[in-house]
């Protein structure tokens, strides 16, 4: 067998097999040979051409790096990791020519710093994005930007400052606690039944923020677990804008045109979500014109009701219509109620596989209360003061958002050509996507220990919580935008876990390992399945 030598520098050469009949070309056989054989030989010389030694996804001609995407689409996660530690901390993906999918991705926290705080006017959240959520976000905080977002900003801010709020929602939280959670667990405990504790928290997370912004407990979180629809269609609005991100934007379109695949239970989910919120704000209406709570059962639970609504509806002005309400309380809702509830998931995952750290919590638990403390009077009385305490649980709970951050994402868009520090050029079609999920997991940032649950990270040498940089522990975002619900979800989850759990019950996962899936929040793919015991 006779071969042709390619040598394709600096790369080694390459021997192309030659059939030895080569010059006898009027056998259609031998033909069709030769024409295969050029046709692998092209094949293999392109591939040499355009190989990435890196080992980074390739830029092919005109279908850019789709093959590496399609390739690792159900482990993405693990890929950007990988990623974002060969590239140095920055990757910029390019997609198909006709997709207009231009995605620079990076984890570098002098880029963080400089497109949220330093230079937080150049960047927005971008007419894409706005096109890929406003249908379920509407004209809300997220989403928007300029004036429409600093007026929500402003009002949402004199809402979680005023001084009746932090009290309200220990009261909600206490509440649900009281009358939700401790009779599942009890049931669940004694029955020796296993459940779903991520849906359970969800529950949780949608009965208090229900009542926090409208009013409203739908009860959801009880020992029967009632059909509750607005589960699955948050769930289907999450992974719909996920794929509406990766895919170009003709072909989601055109399944929401023909309404099927992803777009079908996007809208499905959308109609559930709109048709809950506008009865929320309809009984709210009805009430207020009666002088009455909208949730009749708490008449007596609480002295005074500062929900959102309420506080939205005491302050109308001409732009306050039901569509303004819907978009603001939506925003305000999925936060709150998502986030919350899918960082306690991961917390007890992590403390199942970490009994060191748990029973640390515990003995800081023991040495703050005794036996003869009165739980609820402690909590409704004086949190504060018992928040303060709990420098261990503190420094757990954001060990645990470094690692599984509620909110994987960060989209900001530049509104015109900018260098970013780390040499990278974006213009006002490159989509910027931080990925805090992988940030929490690179050795340059965080040591080698970054894939460890290691609380004691975060507390210093004196034996109080060490301060991060927003730019380093971007879970909460950074600059102008950060996060105003951040010290509402430290109490919600110092409450469930401080006045509870860990002194009334062990938590054992039915499965050693979860992973999370691909979507908006970064919720357990399979959720989390346990068994209750009482301590």
């Amino acid at each position: 067998m006779k071969h042709i030598h390619f040598q394709i520098k600096p790369y080694t050469s390459i021997k192309v097999p030659i059939p030895p009949n080569l010059p006898n070309l009027t056998n259609s056989g031998n033909t069709m040979v030769i024409i295969i054989t050029v046709l692998i030989s092209i094949i293999v010389l392109f591939c040499h051409l355009f190989r990435n030694k890196k080992g980074l996804p390739t830029n092919w001609p005109l279908i850019g790096m789709l093959p590496a995407f399609l390739k690792n689409v159900y482990r993405i996660n693990e890929v950007i990791i990988e990623l974002m530690e060969r590239s140095e901390l920055t990757f910029h993906f390019k997609g198909p020519w006709f997709s207009n999918v231009n995605l620079l991705v990076s984890v570098d926290p002098t880029n963080i710093n400089h497109v949220l705080s330093k230079h937080f006017e150049d960047y927005v959240k971008g007419p894409k994005l706005y096109e890929i959520l406003s249908e379920a976000l509407g004209d809300g905080i997220i989403v928007t930007d300029s004036t429409v977002w600093l007026h929500h900003r402003n009002v949402a801010h004199s809402f979680f400052s005023h001084p009746k709020f932090h009290q309200y929602l220990v009261d909600v939280t206490w509440k649900k606690v009281k009358n939700g959670l401790i009779p599942v667990f009890d049931h669940v405990s004694k029955h020796n039944i296993e459940i779903d504790l991520q849906e359970l928290f969800l529950r949780f997370g949608y009965d208090t923020m229900c009542t926090i912004m409208m009013d409203y407990d739908p009860t959801s979180l009880s020992i029967d677990s009632p059909d509750f629809p607005l589960l699955k269609a948050v769930a289907d609005l999450e992974h719909g804008a996920l794929m509406r991100h990766v895919l170009p934007t003709w072909i989601w379109k055109l399944q929401r045109w023909l309404n099927v695949g992803y777009e079908k239970k996007f809208k499905q989910g959308l109609r559930i979500l709109d048709d809950f919120i506008y009865r929320c704000i309809d009984r709210k209406r009805e009430a207020n014109a009666k002088g009455a709570s909208s949730n009749p059962k708490d008449d007596q639970d609480f002295e005074v009701s500062f929900d959102l609504l309420t506080f939205f509806m005491d302050n109308e002005d001409e732009n306050t219509n039901d569509k303004f309400l819907r978009d603001t309380i939506t925003n305000f809702f999925l936060a709150g109620g998502e986030t919350t509830s899918t960082a306690l998931s991961w917390f007890f995952y992590l403390l199942s596989n970490n009994p060191r750290v748990f029973h640390k919590i515990k003995e800081e638990l023991n040495s703050i209360m005794t036996l003869n403390d009165d739980i609820e009077d402690k909590i409704l009385r004086n949190f504060k003061e018992l928040s303060s305490k709990l420098v261990y649980l503190h420094a757990a709970l954001c060990e645990t958002l470094r690692l599984y951050p509620s909110v994987q994402f960060n989209p900001k868009t530049p509104v015109e050509p900018q260098i970013l520090p780390s040499g990278h050029r974006v213009n006002p079609n490159t989509e910027i996507l931080f990925d805090l999920h992988a940030m929490g997991r690179m050795k340059s940032i965080w040591g080698d220990d970054c894939n460890e649950f290691k609380p004691e990270r975060w507390i210093s040498k004196e034996g109080m919580i060490k301060h991060e940089p927003s730019y380093k522990f971007s879970v909460f975002s950074a600059g102008p935008r950060s996060c105003i619900g951040k010290q509402m979800a430290f109490t919600q989850m110092k409450i469930i876990v401080a006045a509870v759990i860990i002194q009334n019950y062990h938590i054992k996962g039915v499965e050693k390992y979860h992973v999370p899936t691909a979507s908006m929040v970064l919720r357990m793919k399979h959720g989390f399945k346990v068994k209750i015991f009482r301590s």
